[in-house]
């Protein structure tokens, strides 16, 4: 898995240190949105569609780090819109590694070349590249051409200075699982550090409303993309995720949303109860836990807007407690990450 052994650790002793203090409800991962400005006005999101005002807002580095520290996930993405946008970025960056903290910085990779050098590699920086296909569909999905070609190109770039790089996938529906497999090897033939996969989920403000997978549709599809895993040959792809979230995925595993697991903030505040969901915005991570209503969310609470949810932002803080629950599945996690 793309998952390092250090990263892996840390989030266990986090996780069972939780547990053992008697603390239900704590956060695995920061979604830090510092600005929802973009380069692209890709269909499936919906970040540029927010006014122009809102679209001109920065958070300050100050700002990041007072999020961070109020949070305390031990893992921090930084997205957006397109983080690379934001002036003070590798400040942002810097300071959150000197918080030990595991980042990803999320990035469509048009501007990845040209920023590296503010950049200094680092066992705590990943840089997640947006892929949603080989060039046609990417390009296709992103809305404009080219923008592939400066992926790849962008990806070599940074391996080759030494920094980790890993992808991001959303799936779409009709999406073909060859095609998938195509990009999968042709990724790993670049030697990127792991590869993230997600079922697209309806965001209220994205344009394309009509190409989110359904709860047994998205099932049905990751069976197919992942079989190869299984297979006799035994692909050897690297996935950015528990081994239990895929397996989630496939439909092996059952699990609920854990929605506090994965809190969002951005230039709003803190999002109620998870950024594909508009619910209004709490001023601090303490009133977010103490406010929101959880019991509202994930597939157990009956909540139709979450039925068909199977994305890795409420189901991988899930999979990771689970892993993490018994000896047994933390020997079989770790056999995943292998």
């Amino acid at each position: 898995m793309g998952i390092t052994f250090k990263q892996a650790a840390k989030v266990g002793s986090y996780v069972i240190k939780k547990r053992l203090t008697g603390v239900n409800r704590y956060p695995l991962v920061l979604m830090l949105e510092p600005l929802f400005r973009c380069n692209l006005a890709c269909a499936g999101c919906g970040k540029i569609q927010y006014p122009a005002e809102i679209l001109r807002k920065n958070l300050s580095p100050e700002e990041c780090f007072e999020a961070v520290d109020q949070c305390g996930a031990p893992v921090v993405t930084v997205a957006g819109g397109e983080p690379l946008l934001h002036p003070q970025i590798n400040e942002i960056i810097d300071g959150l590694i000197e918080r030990k903290k595991f980042v990803y910085l999320c990035s469509n990779a048009i501007l990845l070349e040209k920023s590296l050098e503010r950049f200094k590699p680092s066992p705590y920086l990943t840089f997640s590249i947006h892929i949603d296909g080989m060039k046609e569909r990417h390009d296709e999905l992103v809305c404009l051409d080219g923008v592939f070609e400066k992926a790849v190109k962008a990806i070599k770039t940074a391996k080759s200075a030494g920094f980790r790089v890993t992808t991001n996938t959303t799936v779409f529906e009709g999406e073909s699982p060859e095609d998938l497999h195509r990009m999968f090897d042709y990724l790993s033939e670049l030697g990127v550090d792991g590869m993230m996969l997600s079922p697209g989920y309806s965001y209220a403000w994205a344009p394309d409303q009509d190409h989110f997978l359904k709860r047994e549709q998205t099932r049905a599809l990751f069976r197919e993309v992942l079989a190869p895993l299984s297979s006799k040959k035994g692909k050897k792809w690297k996935f950015n995720h528990s081994p239990f979230y895929l397996q989630f995925l496939t439909g092996d595993r059952d699990y609920d949303c854990t929605p506090w697991g994965n809190p969002s903030y951005s230039v709003l505040g803190w999002q109620k109860p998870c950024y594909l969901l508009n619910e209004g915005y709490a001023g601090s991570f303490k009133e977010l836990l103490e406010t929101t209503e959880w019991e509202k969310y994930g597939h157990k609470s009956g909540n139709p807007r979450c039925a068909d949810c199977m994305v890795h932002c409420g189901f991988e803080p899930t999979a990771v407690l689970d892993a993490t629950n018994s000896l047994g599945n933390m020997l079989a996690s770790v056999r995943g990450l292998r």
